[in-house]
């Protein structure tokens, strides 16, 4: 079952619950910071496109790649002709000149199943960096997905939507899988069920920072969430600050 089929029709109604406007303030605090406070910037797996619009309001020229032609349909009817929408996998993503930042929010780089794929998406970005350009992204921790979300089973219900998400965590592979059971309503009234099944991968703080070395990329902070707080073994989700090796 592909992922973000029908959970696209739903995700901004269950995904309500996400501060992106005070993740898009943390992310412009630290591009301003870094002296870009415009330019073009991309948003790598922006998915319908909120973060993208929110840095687009904050004055920087957007664009969002994503791997879900469902996602970016949702994108679209949200957003003017001013942000570029691509469909192209992070893994092999093409671009028509350098960026100036590349951002990637909610844990998209989890979706990455081996190193090997990390590495790649690594090296992909410092090749569409300008000099000293910055990466910012986060990931969800071990902790996560080994803690809290474990063995469980998360069910939600609205008015038009809801969903059953039943969560497994494999140790050995650090591999967070989870089935979901989507109920949305259509314009006759009835409802479709849509089943889809999505796969994270768990990575150490230290194997991400290992990686950014060896793609040509300097870490410069990492914090617990979108909060200028340090990250701790009870950090949820991680935010990695890197910056392309000036030439």
């Amino acid at each position: 079952m592909d992922a973000y089929t029908g959970f696209a029709l739903v995700y901004d109604t269950f995904m309500d619950n996400v501060p992106y406007e005070d993740w898009a303030g943390f992310i412009a605090g630290k591009l301003q910071k870094y002296g870009i406070g415009d330019g073009l910037v991309l948003d790598l797996g922006c998915g319908t496109g909120k973060m993208t619009r929110q840095l687009q309001a904050r004055g920087y020229d957007m664009t969002g790649i994503d791997n879900s032609d469902e996602m970016l349909s949702e994108a679209r009817q949200h957003s003017d002709d001013r942000i570029l929408y691509l469909l192209q996998d992070m893994q092999s993503f093409e671009l028509y000149g350098t960026m100036r930042a590349v951002i990637s929010c909610c844990d998209c780089l989890n979706y990455l199943m081996d190193e090997a794929e990390l590495l790649q998406v690594f090296r992909l970005v410092n090749n569409y960096l300008d000099p000293g350009g910055l990466f910012i992204f986060d990931m969800n921790t071990v902790h996560k997905f080994r803690d809290l979300l474990g063995e469980q089973t998360i069910a939600e219900n609205r008015d038009d939507c809801s969903f059953i998400w039943e969560n497994y965590y494999y140790e050995e592979e650090m591999v967070n899988e989870y089935d979901l059971t989507i109920f949305a309503r259509e314009e006759d009234g009835l409802f479709r069920k849509y089943q889809e099944t999505h796969y994270e991968k768990a990575y150490a703080k230290e194997t991400v920072l290992r990686l950014l070395e060896e793609a040509g990329l300097s870490a410069e902070a990492v914090y617990d969430d979108y909060s200028e707080a340090e990250d701790g073994p009870d950090s949820e989700r991680l935010v990695f600050v890197a910056r392309e090796y000036q030439k």
